[in-house]
């Protein structure tokens, strides 16, 4: 269990969290989202007591992470991909991290092993795929109840990221706490059960993936109807928005597909089709954080470079 309290981190005049507060608990994976600059690194940071907020507070496990003689054994995380040292081995980077916090050799094997680099060799010569599985294992290294990774799929192939998304998911079903950040969408959608949104250093969401699709503007459900003329003033009453697209073809919003099929059947409506179309987290994020973006790229096209 992760839980920060009011959380605030300014450097210099820059206020990177603004009074954050959020919980993530055990059990599921929880997506951890904003635009660029929007304050996710130094939340984490933040959570691992490698920064020190200006106010406010964060606990892992009921206590702050840094009151812990053997942290490993709390909380793992992967923030940066590259921190080993080049000359050394892949088992021997995870041996010293082991012996620090009192973990076993045989574990150091055991990780190396589950992310696929049993066999690797010098870990200065790794591509950025190779040493975010090293990233993994590490953190994966004490067996912790809390993991926290930022951006763990980049540089992955194909079959690392359907192995990362997997094993994400088997950790929180067996009750452990999830914590993940990244910018690619298709995939978050595809791994994560909650979400929490900031920009600005700001919450801007705090909810579960479903009901957040749900929410969007631009989920609806499509009827196809030789009645669609009667089946949309009936709905109409009943409180739903209806946008005719031709003759036979309704767009529907504020009424569950379930209702209007069951509408249909108790009038006598044929329904040709009733579909659910639901928002893209990719359409709603972006609907949600336009306006807490700092960063963004100029409209048009590039101009044609001067002779």
């Amino acid at each position: 269990m992760i839980e920060a309290t009011g959380l605030s981190k300014r450097y210099g005049a820059t206020l990177a969290v603004d009074k954050l507060s959020f919980s993530v608990p055990p059990g599921q994976v929880t997506g951890f989202l904003g635009p660029n600059g929007a304050g996710k690194s130094t939340t984490m940071r933040l959570i691992l007591g490698l920064d020190a907020p200006a106010s406010g507070a964060v606990t892992v496990n009921g206590r702050p992470y840094t009151s812990y003689q053997r942290p490993l054994f709390e909380a793992g995380a992967l923030l940066e991909a590259k921190t080993f040292h080049g000359g050394r081995s892949a088992y021997n980077h995870l041996l010293c991290l082991a012996l620090s916090n009192g973990i076993s050799r045989g574990r150091v094997g055991k990780v190396l092993d589950l992310v696929g680099l049993g066999a690797a060799a010098r870990a200065g010569g790794f591509s950025l795929g190779m040493s975010q599985r090293l990233g993994i294992a590490a953190a994966l290294l004490g067996d912790p109840p809390v993991l926290m990774l930022d951006e763990p799929v980049n540089g992955l192939d194909p079959e690392g990221v359907i192995w990362i998304r997997t094993l994400l998911k088997a950790l929180a079903a067996e009750g452990r706490t999830v914590f993940l950040s990244s910018h690619l969408m298709s995939e978050m959608s595809l791994t994560a059960d909650r979400l929490i949104i900031i920009g600005r250093g700001r919450l801007i969401a705090q909810t579960t993936m479903a009901d957040f699709l749900d929410t969007g503007s631009g989920s609806f459900v499509r009827v196809r109807s030789p009645q669609a003329g009667p089946l949309a003033a009936m709905l109409t009453t009943r409180g739903a928005t209806v946008t005719r697209q031709d003759a036979g073809t309704l767009s529907i919003t504020g009424a569950a597909s379930e209702d209007i099929g069951e509408i249909a059947r108790l009038n006598g409506f044929t329904l040709a089709e009733l579909s659910v179309h639901q928002a893209t987290l990719e359409d709603r994020y972006l609907e949600l954080t336009r306006d807490a973006a700092d960063y963004q790229a100029a409209e048009g096209t590039l101009a044609p470079a001067g002779k």
